[in-house]
Protein backbone atom coordinates (compact mmCIF):
# COMPACT_ATOMS: atom_id res chain seq x y z
CA UNK A 1 0.00 0.00 0.00
CA UNK A 2 1.17 3.43 -0.62
CA UNK A 3 2.31 5.37 1.79
CA UNK A 4 -0.11 8.37 0.71
CA UNK A 5 -3.21 6.63 0.48
CA UNK A 6 -5.72 8.46 -1.70
CA UNK A 7 -8.80 8.05 1.42
CA UNK A 8 -9.01 6.45 4.43
CA UNK A 9 -12.40 4.85 4.70
CA UNK A 10 -13.49 4.82 8.50
CA UNK A 11 -16.16 2.21 9.37
CA UNK A 12 -17.52 3.31 13.05
CA UNK A 13 -19.51 -0.11 15.05
CA UNK A 14 -20.01 -1.65 11.70
CA UNK A 15 -22.41 -4.82 12.08
CA UNK A 16 -22.42 -6.82 8.87
CA UNK A 17 -19.59 -8.50 8.18
CA UNK A 18 -20.81 -9.10 4.41
CA UNK A 19 -20.69 -5.26 4.40
CA UNK A 20 -17.04 -4.62 5.64
CA UNK A 21 -15.65 -6.90 3.36
CA UNK A 22 -17.56 -5.32 0.26
CA UNK A 23 -15.94 -2.44 1.58
CA UNK A 24 -12.73 -3.61 1.63
CA UNK A 25 -12.84 -4.54 -1.70
CA UNK A 26 -13.67 -1.37 -2.41
CA UNK A 27 -10.55 -0.20 -0.46
CA UNK A 28 -8.33 -2.33 -2.68
CA UNK A 29 -9.20 -1.08 -5.55
CA UNK A 30 -9.20 2.49 -5.12
CA UNK A 31 -6.17 2.06 -3.19
CA UNK A 32 -7.75 3.56 0.60
CA UNK A 33 -7.05 2.35 3.72
CA UNK A 34 -9.42 0.91 5.43
CA UNK A 35 -10.55 1.66 9.58
CA UNK A 36 -12.57 -0.45 11.39
CA UNK A 37 -13.96 1.20 15.18
CA UNK A 38 -15.11 -1.30 17.45
CA UNK A 39 -17.03 -2.65 18.74
CA UNK A 40 -17.97 -4.94 15.65
CA UNK A 41 -21.32 -6.80 14.72
CA UNK A 42 -18.91 -9.97 13.77
CA UNK A 43 -15.70 -11.43 14.26
CA UNK A 44 -13.25 -10.43 11.52
CA UNK A 45 -12.54 -14.27 11.19
CA UNK A 46 -16.02 -15.01 10.34
CA UNK A 47 -16.68 -16.92 7.31
CA UNK A 48 -19.21 -14.29 5.85
CA UNK A 49 -16.28 -12.01 6.09
CA UNK A 50 -14.01 -14.10 4.44
CA UNK A 51 -16.08 -14.97 1.64
CA UNK A 52 -17.15 -11.28 1.09
CA UNK A 53 -13.05 -9.95 1.20
CA UNK A 54 -12.04 -13.19 -0.35
CA UNK A 55 -8.22 -12.23 -1.43
CA UNK A 56 -8.91 -8.21 -1.57
CA UNK A 57 -8.02 -7.67 1.87
CA UNK A 58 -4.38 -8.58 1.07
CA UNK A 59 -4.52 -5.36 -0.81
CA UNK A 60 -5.68 -3.40 1.86
CA UNK A 61 -4.00 -1.51 4.85
CA UNK A 62 -6.90 -2.38 7.60
CA UNK A 63 -6.67 -0.10 10.77
CA UNK A 64 -8.39 -1.70 13.88
CA UNK A 65 -9.50 1.12 16.75
CA UNK A 66 -10.85 -0.02 20.36
CA UNK A 67 -13.30 2.90 20.09
CA UNK A 68 -13.92 6.55 19.10
CA UNK A 69 -11.53 8.21 21.40
CA UNK A 70 -8.51 5.72 19.98
CA UNK A 71 -9.26 6.15 16.24
CA UNK A 72 -9.33 10.01 17.00
CA UNK A 73 -5.67 9.93 18.91
CA UNK A 74 -4.74 8.49 15.94
CA UNK A 75 -5.56 11.18 13.27
CA UNK A 76 -2.36 13.48 12.49
CA UNK A 77 -3.45 16.86 13.02
CA UNK A 78 -3.84 17.77 9.46
CA UNK A 79 -6.44 14.92 8.99
CA UNK A 80 -9.98 15.72 7.66
CA UNK A 81 -12.74 14.01 8.62
CA UNK A 82 -16.35 13.71 6.43
CA UNK A 83 -19.44 11.96 8.29
CA UNK A 84 -22.05 10.55 6.23
CA UNK A 85 -25.37 10.85 7.62
CA UNK A 86 -28.78 11.22 6.19
CA UNK A 87 -29.12 13.85 8.43
CA UNK A 88 -27.15 16.25 6.74
CA UNK A 89 -27.91 18.91 4.38
CA UNK A 90 -24.93 19.14 2.47
CA UNK A 91 -24.54 16.85 -0.72
CA UNK A 92 -21.29 14.96 -1.16
CA UNK A 93 -20.36 15.96 -4.82
CA UNK A 94 -20.07 19.16 -2.96
CA UNK A 95 -17.11 19.20 -0.43
CA UNK A 96 -13.63 19.19 -1.87
CA UNK A 97 -12.13 16.22 -0.81
CA UNK A 98 -8.40 15.85 -1.17
CA UNK A 99 -5.99 13.00 -1.06
CA UNK A 100 -5.93 11.40 2.65
CA UNK A 101 -9.37 12.58 3.71
CA UNK A 102 -11.08 10.12 5.90
CA UNK A 103 -14.69 9.15 5.37
CA UNK A 104 -16.38 7.95 8.12
CA UNK A 105 -19.97 5.84 8.22
CA UNK A 106 -21.75 4.38 10.87
CA UNK A 107 -23.40 1.08 11.67
CA UNK A 108 -25.72 -0.65 9.17
CA UNK A 109 -29.12 0.04 11.64
CA UNK A 110 -28.83 3.30 13.08
CA UNK A 111 -26.06 5.67 11.55
CA UNK A 112 -23.66 8.33 13.69
CA UNK A 113 -24.67 8.61 16.84
CA UNK A 114 -25.86 12.57 16.97
CA UNK A 115 -22.74 13.47 19.20
CA UNK A 116 -19.91 12.27 16.53
CA UNK A 117 -22.16 14.03 13.95
CA UNK A 118 -22.10 17.77 15.67
CA UNK A 119 -18.53 17.79 15.49
CA UNK A 120 -17.86 17.04 12.21
CA UNK A 121 -18.59 18.22 8.91
CA UNK A 122 -21.30 16.14 7.53
CA UNK A 123 -22.69 14.91 4.09
CA UNK A 124 -25.23 13.50 2.33
CA UNK A 125 -25.67 10.84 -0.83
CA UNK A 126 -28.67 11.97 -2.87
CA UNK A 127 -31.84 9.68 -1.98
CA UNK A 128 -34.52 11.17 -4.18
CA UNK A 129 -36.50 8.24 -4.55
CA UNK A 130 -36.72 8.66 -0.10
CA UNK A 131 -37.64 5.51 1.73
CA UNK A 132 -34.71 3.75 3.46
CA UNK A 133 -31.03 4.63 3.14
CA UNK A 134 -28.68 2.78 1.07
CA UNK A 135 -26.89 -0.15 2.40
CA UNK A 136 -23.29 1.14 3.84
CA UNK A 137 -21.41 -0.65 1.39
CA UNK A 138 -23.14 0.93 -1.28
CA UNK A 139 -22.97 4.17 0.30
CA UNK A 140 -18.97 3.76 1.44
CA UNK A 141 -18.24 2.89 -2.63
CA UNK A 142 -20.35 5.91 -4.07
CA UNK A 143 -18.73 8.35 -1.50
CA UNK A 144 -15.03 6.99 -2.15
CA UNK A 145 -15.39 6.87 -6.07
CA UNK A 146 -16.31 10.36 -5.76
CA UNK A 147 -13.91 11.66 -3.77
CA UNK A 148 -11.34 9.79 -6.15
CA UNK A 149 -13.11 11.67 -8.86
CA UNK A 150 -12.78 14.86 -6.97
CA UNK A 151 -8.93 14.48 -6.37
CA UNK A 152 -7.64 12.22 -9.06
CA UNK A 153 -10.15 13.79 -11.93
CA UNK A 154 -11.02 10.38 -13.78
Amino acid sequence: MASDPLLHVVLYEPEKAGNVGNVARTCAVLGAELHLIRPFGFHLHDREFRRAVMDYLEGVTLHEHANWTAYQASLPPEARVWAFSTHATTLHTRAGFRRGDHLLFGPESRGLPTWLREGLPTLKLPQPGGGRSLNLAVAAGVAAFEAGRQIEGW
